[in-house]
């Protein structure tokens, strides 16, 4: 085994068999902001020893979702199914030490066991029927029969540790049963192998969902038996789903790489995750670098989070709005290609005056997009405001918009010398221009808009209404 480590070393250790949601993503944010907070090390370990349901392609969802969230791994991604030899080893020491012995209970027996005790209204669990013990005669071992391999749970006291989440834990050792760590092919169990990772990683704190509380007692007693000493835990509650169930996939969450796709922004998405769960007084928006300098484990919450897809969009906004334009305009790309929109140097000043009227990428590039692609207007829109009424006036600023200069100031000189000589008022020629120009009446003010569109295309939109 090798020594523990002074310095912080804090691991996320997902199971490839579903694609990665923001339930599990925060299971990762915390002990990446923790490490990165701490100056120490963050490690990517990928628990794919459920052969039937591991699949590439989650492994390939977790890593990409990483990626895009910024959630770097200073060592792996290392593979449980790459460490056989090295778990079967630690098993035949720990065998040779004592702790470990070969059990021939079928399933058809155990099962029998099983119902026996819960018609006594008994814990089910294993009742320790081939653990050697003095003085103790073991049935026969029946041919044919390859055994599981059970850990030697120690009898009587209690394992204990301080979550740094949940406070003092402690659990009778009488509560647990002897625990199979290698089953009848060799291939070792899940618990026993996280053990030996966190082991050889040398990892310090381990901070992972409630789900595992179960675990842990059990872990901590192979730790021991190894001779090491057991990581900090900090067991952190659940995510829930709008419905208040818990999230996953089953319950209709998505995969961490579809808000991408949905136009959510990283850092946003940091913020967000990082208050499911925990807090720095009431403040909602902040930076990554901000939450990296807030960020300990003291500050974690207890109780269940819920998922909020409104307050996630918000939270988007604000870091949307925040954005500098040139930035926000390198961010928009990938969703103008999506749409076929090929952008020029008009684009960091359009995405400036949209910007405050969007909540995802996705919105703000179908604004962008009306500037490049032809518009065709709401047709209910069109029928109210661009009336026969109003058309010798669209006429009229036309033409003046023909051979003004083209920028705000001139722009919004014409559309008041047409007011002036047509006695309309703005809206009854601001919205007609509007509709024609971005397809709905509900726009930024127009002469910012029609300055940063093409001349040719405003004129042809509005001699042609």
């Amino acid at each position: 085994m090798t020594t523990p480590s002074s310095r912080i070393r804090t691991r996320f250790a997902p199971s490839p068999t579903g694609f990665i949601h923001l339930g599990n993503i925060r299971s990762a944010l915390y002990p990446w902001a923790f490490a990165r907070a701490t100056g120490g090390d963050f490690i990517l370990r990928i628990e794919d020893t459920d052969l039937d349901r591991s699949t590439q392609a989650s492994v390939d969802v977790i890593i990409e979702g990483m990626a895009w969230l910024g959630l770097d791994h200073d060592e792996g991604p290392f593979y449980q199914m790459q460490r056989m030899d090295r778990y079967k080893a630690v098993l035949a020491d720990l065998q040779a030490a004592g702790h470990v012995y070969p059990c021939y209970m079928s399933m058809e027996e155990l099962d029998a066991l099983r119902e026996r005790q819960m018609a006594n209204k008994e814990k089910p669990r294993y009742d320790g029927t081939w653990r050697p013990m003095p003085g103790k005669t073991l049935p026969s071992v029946p041919e044919g029969v390859k055994p599981v391999l059970r850990f030697k749970n120690p009898l009587g006291g209690v394992v204990a540790w301080d979550d740094k989440v949940k406070g003092r834990i402690e659990i009778s050792n009488d509560e647990l049963d002897d625990l199979v760590i290698a089953r009848p092919d060799g291939t070792p169990t899940y618990n026993f192998c996280v053990v030996v990772d966190d082991i050889d990683m040398q990892i310090t704190h381990v901070i992972r969902g409630d789900d595992h509380v179960n675990n842990t007692p059990r872990q901590i007693n192979i730790f021991k038996a190894l001779g090491a000493e057991p990581p900090v835990y900090a067991h952190l509650p659940t995510v829930l789903n709008e419905q208040g169930e818990k999230m996953s996939k089953r319950n209709g969450a998505k995969a961490v790489t579809a808000y991408r796709d949905e136009g959510y922004l990283p850092d946003a998405m940091v913020n967000y995750l990082a208050r499911l769960g925990w807090s720095h007084g009431d403040d909602e928006i902040f930076s990554r670098q901000q939450f990296l300098e807030w960020f300990n484990l003291d500050h974690l919450g207890r109780s269940a989070a819920q998922f909020d897809e409104a307050k996630l969009k918000w939270v988007n906004a604000q870091h949307l709005k925040a954005l500098p334009d040139e930035q926000l305009a390198q961010r928009v790309l990938p969703h103008l290609a999506q749409l076929g929109v090929t952008a020029d140097d008009r684009l960091a000043s359009i995405c400036g005056l949209f910007k405050d009227r969007c909540d995802t990428l996705v919105v703000l590039a179908n604004w962008i997009a009306a500037f490049y692609v032809d518009v065709v207007p709401n047709a209910e829109e069109k029928a109210q405001h661009v009336t026969d009424a109003v058309k010798p006036a669209l006429l009229a600023l036309a033409c003046k918009l023909s051979v003004c200069a083209w920028d705000k100031t001139t722009i919004a000189a014409a559309i008041k010398e047409t007011l002036t000589e047509t006695g309309l008022k703005m809206p009854q020629i601001a919205m007609p221009v509007r509709v024609l120009v971005m397809g709905t009446a509900q726009t930024p003010s127009l002469d910012a808009v029609l300055a940063l569109s093409q001349r040719e295309k405003i004129l042809a939109r509005l001699k042609n209404a």
